[in-house]
């Protein structure tokens, strides 16, 4: 049953993710457990301020205050461009007289006490000045309304300590996504009062795998989704009351994408408004100023609070955030709390629900309740109330899919993972040992944009959050996939760490594509869904699940600042990252690794032709023959971080 959506579950909703609309996401946040009887307005008066900051300009607050006046409290911000407002009737509201369903991350704060603290960020709904993406923390040439993320939350915990009674004198910050990175940046150069902080899935480096591009590849359907919504406004203002699906016409974004292919034709069919955030992504298609500019994680620096980072193994929006954030603020701050948290969770699908699963792959117990209730509470209680936690917050907590138990680090990646490399073998093998002489020296294939090869084996709009554990066999019979497999494994194979295909490649055209995908095949003997599970669930005998995959457009293989073309037939190598997993084969298994030139519409098509691929016409698109070598002098595999159990 989806109940009425909390302020988190509208954060959600509102965000979807920075830059991926997860409309599913929204649904997992809803479900979130009830909040105390009698709800916000009973226990809590509700105040809205317009806080000036030392420009002038005034950011829209709104504070929820306890009502029981006996103790003092400590405050609980996020800060957010999805509104401040309250979802009610339909539609968004302002005004003291609109309540939430509930208040803070999770009910167990609403029921403990805190001031909670909502904003709108500069320049988005009610708050004035101009907002930029992912505001520069360093901007020499700042125009009159543009901010600094850090000063506006010291200049707001200020206002908020002098003006607001009741409080302690301590303040946290936290937020999921965009609301994430708001979180990261404002504790640069901290104010003393804020004790904890908590950026969760936060967008860190746009362009480096969070949502914009992944290996310099346009991650086109969750931003074409996203940015039909997130639209330009003249603020302050209360619209969009709501924000309107895009109307795709069809089923499919499969289709609707490959219909229009180049992604000038994309652009157009969108409103001005609309093109507005998304237009520069396109534009700035090589890892530019635009891009160094908004990476916020060389500014991590003078943190005082403790810190928390939260993300998902399977946050198809920013995966790569969380890791970049925890390695920053533990290289530029020593002495401080520096905590990771990585679950079996889609995007912000650790903040609602209970965390059973994610499409058909189950985790065998509650892991998101487990969060909630075990590490992100006790985590500010702790720092913003002293109230010791039953057992001490371990550095990292990393769920072991697969496996599925919840495993405890001093540090990431674990420094027990041993490096180790899986080589492509002759007839589709997956071995240990690099390969002999013999057995030819390449696998090829022919990469058509006509034909691109799917993300996803049915149709849908927008990026369903379980892709990223969604079954590969359809991918797997086609003959622009290469595919190499383990034997049926003896033992358990536990990854943790970052995954590096190590590849040496040839293509007939200047410029290609190259996605890898890591799978687990699960036994063609497998027990069936259980009863409770229902008619229509999926049987697992013989699934292929994706445990992680990224592309890397070619022509970045030497630098993301100079593209390079490739020259026809030269055999090249290619090194670079999918992302970090933690991830158990289990006996019985196999490990699976997957090749090919197109991810569609995941990413943008590549006209595998040497160009600035936004200015590419139709005509520009062409086939290309794609080789992978897998000889002893060209030994094509990937690097992985073996934990020995």
């Amino acid at each position: 049953m989806i109940r009425p959506l909390s302020v988190l579950a509208l954060s959600l909703a509102l965000c979807g993710a920075a830059h991926g609309f997860d409309r599913a996401a929204v649904l997992a946040a809803a479900d979130a457990p009830e909040a105390p009887k009698g709800g916000p307005r009973e226990h809590y008066t509700k105040h809205e301020f317009r806080i000036p900051m030392r420009d002038g300009v005034r950011l829209f607050t709104t504070v929820y205050v306890p009502k029981d006046s006996s103790k003092s409290y400590p405050f609980l911000i996020e800060r957010t461009p999805y509104s401040a407002g309250v979802r009610e009737q339909g539609k968004l509201q302002y005004g003291v007289e609109f309540y939430p369903k509930s208040l803070g991350p999770s009910r167990e704060f609403e029921q403990a006490g805190y001031i909670f603290v909502r904003q709108d960020v500069r320049g988005r709904y009610m708050s004035e000045g101009q907002w930029q993406e992912m505001t520069p923390h360093v901007n020499a040439r700042r125009a009159p309304g543009e901010g600094n993320e850090s000063q506006d939350m010291h200049d707001t915990v200020e206002w908020l300590l002098k003006h607001v009674p009741g409080n302690n004198g301590k303040a946290g910050i936290y937020g999921i996504s965009y609301p994430g990175f708001y979180t990261s940046a404002s504790i640069i150069d901290s104010h003393p009062a804020i004790k904890a902080a908590s950026p969760q899935a936060p967008v860190t480096n746009l362009f480096m795998g969070d949502d914009a591009y992944h290996g310099g590849a346009l991650m086109l359907a969750a931003n074409f989704d996203f940015y039909s919504a997130f639209t330009s406004e003249q603020n302050p203002t209360a619209q969009p009351k709501n924000w309107e699906s895009f109307d795709y016409g069809m089923a499919d974004g499969y289709d609707y994408f490959l219909k229009h292919q180049n992604l000038s034709a994309i652009l157009a069919q969108l409103q001005p408004k609309q093109r507005t955030y998304l237009e520069p992504s396109i534009e700035h298609s090589s890892y530019d100023e635009f891009w160094k500019s908004r990476d916020i994680a060389p500014h991590l620096k003078n943190v005082r609070a403790a810190v928390l980072t939260v993300g998902g193994w399977f946050d198809a929006e920013d995966l790569q955030g969380p890791f970049t954030t925890y390695q920053a603020i533990g290289r530029n701050n020593p002495g401080i709390f520096n905590g990771l948290v990585i679950g079996p969770w889609s995007h912000g699908g650790w903040a609602g629900g209970e965390g059973r699963n994610l499409g058909p792959v189950k985790f065998d117990g509650k892991t998101s309740e487990y969060f909630r209730q075990k590490i992100q509470f006790p985590f500010f209680e702790q720092h913003l109330k002293g109230v010791k936690p039953e057992q001490a917050t371990a550095n990292v907590n990393a769920f072991e899919t697969g496996s599925n138990v919840w495993r405890q680090y001093s540090a990431w990646p674990p420094q027990q993972a041993k490096a180790r490399t899986l080589y492509f073998g002759a007839n589709g093998t997956l071995h240990w040992q690099q390969p002999a002489a013999g057995g030819g020296e390449y696998d090829e294939y022919v990469s058509d944009p006509k034909k691109p090869v799917p993300y996803i084996g049915y149709a849908a709009t927008g990026v369903p959050r379980e892709y990223m554990v969604s079954d590969q066999r359809f991918a797997s019979s086609r003959p622009d996939v290469l595919v190499y497999q383990s034997e049926v494994l003896e033992e358990d194979v536990t990854l943790a760490g970052p995954v590096s295909p190590k590849l040496f490649v040839s293509t007939s055209g200047s410029d290609a594509d190259w996605v890898v995908k890591l799978i687990d095949v699960y036994p063609q003997e497998y027990p069936a869904p259980a009863k409770e599970d229902g008619a229509n669930a999926v049987k697992m005998a013989g699934y292929q699940q994706l445990v992680r995959g990224n592309p890397l457009r070619g022509k970045f293989r030497h630098s993301f600042e100079k593209p390079e073309a490739f020259t026809l037939g030269k055999v090249e190598a290619l090194n670079f990252q999918l992302g970090d997993v933690n991830h158990t084969f289990r006996r019985g298994h196999r490990i699976m690794v997957q090749v090919q030139s197109s991810w569609f519409p995941l990413i943008d098509l590549n006209p595998q032709k040497f160009m600035d691929i936004p200015k590419a016409k139709p005509e520009d698109f062409q086939k290309a023959t794609q080789r992978v070598y897998r000889a002893p002098a060209t030994p094509s595999g990937i690097a992985v971080q073996v934990l020995a159990r």
